[in-house]
């Protein structure tokens, strides 16, 4: 008989996909079988992800993807990107759309949380650097606004997982996202919950990647490739997966996680959370291989892909691949722009936001008019390889030595501009990886899992997976 085949599913901020690994004369073929657009909507002031569409997107996906696979399913897993989660009634129904973690109501909250717990007395104590996306703040905007600290929550790639079946439950490396999660016991604080006046029967409990956490249940169960169906957690943190499917070893090497948002750092078996850690805006997260991804989080192509929405609304619309040409095509940006400026991380109105902030930095604004479009990216790209560099940098002072090489996954990996600017800003080769390493990571725990037999999976198994599959 044909071995059966496992979907990945991987939520993105642009668009959420579902991949189908089949078997082909012994050989694994992986298809993207269905893509979702995404992108977080308003909601009056409010900015929301429509968790409606996506839901239903996905059940199309899945029933796609049995059609597909006459042998069965053996498994679906699910990875998100790194914030957010669903508050749920007690019957289970969803209280209200999620929030998007760049909603500005954690402003507030995460100011009136730092005169509960100091910001380094928190990273020291979670690892996680105290960023005004991380859930803490959402969950105690929750509590301003009014909601019940009991009603239960789950992450959104748990709560897809719950949706087909399994209980409600925390997958380590997503949940040490929240800034929520001791880093001496690997689970939640509940000192810390109560500092906050936050709930902690109101968590889920942390389960590990790797976890078979239930079977399919619901009408996708009654279709013939799901009959035998069970629902494991990867790393639901997309990057923990994207980290997770990496053939190669990362010794002495960096990684740079490139899309919307873009991750750089290096894989450690024990947290770093000096006072050179946190100003240099490093943190500390879960891996999927059971040690830890210490890295800087950086505000990337969301920039980009702010003034493409922007200038395709008035008619001028692009192609990232002729963005980039032409980007290619320019001189040297005459400006840099500090990408971690709060401004940036908002959405809409974007190059004015771009020359608003180079005007602060001392340089020229960039006419939004036609034809300039291909210096905007130029200058986005620019500042991103620096920031690159100065990360690396960083790290490197931090670790107490040097690194040889990077690591790129992502979308960027496409990106051949910015992919010879970092190894300029640099000064280090880059490999370039999977532009779909989460798809992949996710996959390679799914069979890790399948032959530990309930044992937690190891990283050698892991990574002898994803090697098989790059290999397609």
């Amino acid at each position: 008989m044909q071995e059966a085949a496992r979907v990945a599913i991987d939520l993105g901020a642009e668009s959420c996909r579902v991949s189908l690994l089949r078997w082909v004369g012994g050989r694994p073929s992986l298809e993207v079988i269905h893509r979702i657009p995404n992108g977080p909507v308003h909601e009056g002031d409010s900015l929301h992800w429509p968790l409606a569409s996506i839901l239903a997107g996905l059940e199309a996906g899945l029933a796609k993807a049995a059609l597909a696979a006459p042998e069965g399913i053996a498994s679906v897993a699910v990875d998100c990107w790194g914030a957010d989660y669903v508050r749920l009634t007690p019957d289970g129904r969803r209280l209200y759309e999620p929030f998007c973690y760049r909603d500005e109501r954690t402003v507030a909250s995460k100011q009136a949380a730092d005169l509960l717990i100091a910001p380094f007395d928190l990273f020291q104590r979670t690892g996680a650097l105290p960023m005004r996306l991380n859930d803490i703040y959402q969950l105690c905007a929750d509590s301003a606004a009014g909601v019940d600290p009991a009603a239960p929550w789950v992450s959104i790639p748990e709560y897809i997982l719950h949706w087909l079946g399994a209980p409600r439950v925390a997958e380590y490396t997503r949940a040490t996202h929240t800034g929520l999660v001791n880093l001496q016991t690997g689970d939640w604080d509940r000192e810390l919950f109560g500092r906050l006046g936050l709930d902690i029967e109101a968590a889920p409990p942390v389960v590990h990647a790797g976890d078979v956490v239930g079977r399919l249940q619901g009408r996708l169960a009654s279709l013939d490739a799901f009959k035998e169906t069970e629902l494991i957690v990867p790393g639901c943190h997309d990057t923990a997966s994207a980290i997770a499917g990496i053939p190669t070893s990362l010794e002495n090497t960096l990684y740079i996680s490139s899309g919307t948002w873009s991750l750089v750092g290096t894989r450690t078996a024990v947290a770093c959370t000096t006072q050179q850690a946190f100003d240099a805006g490093y943190t500390n997260l879960g891996a999927a291989t059971g040690d830890l991804l210490f890295h800087s989080v950086i505000n990337s192509m969301w920039v980009l892909k702010q003034c493409m929405d922007g200038w395709a609304a008035e008619g001028r619309g692009w192609k990232i691949e002729d963005l980039v040409q032409e980007a290619a095509a320019c001189n040297a940006a005459t400006g840099v722009l500090n990408m971690d400026a709060e401004t940036l991380m908002l959405d809409s109105a974007m190059p004015q936001r771009i020359n608003g902030e180079l005007a602060r930095l001392g340089f020229d604004p960039i006419p939004d008019v036609a034809g300039n479009e291909p210096i905007f990216a130029r200058t986005i790209f620019e500042s991103l390889a620096l920031r690159y560099a100065s990360a690396t940098a960083n790290l490197e002072k931090m670790l107490g030595r040097k690194l040889e090489r990077i690591h790129m996954i992502g979308g960027a990996t496409r990106n051949k501009l910015l992919v010879e600017l970092t190894e300029q800003r640099t000064g280090l080769p880059v490999e370039i990886g999977q532009t779909e390493s989460s798809t992949v990571g996710s996959l390679a725990i799914q069979l890790a899992a399948s032959e530990a037999g309930g044992e937690r999976v190891t990283p050698g198994a892991v990574r002898e997976w994803a090697k098989r599959l790059c290999q397609q």
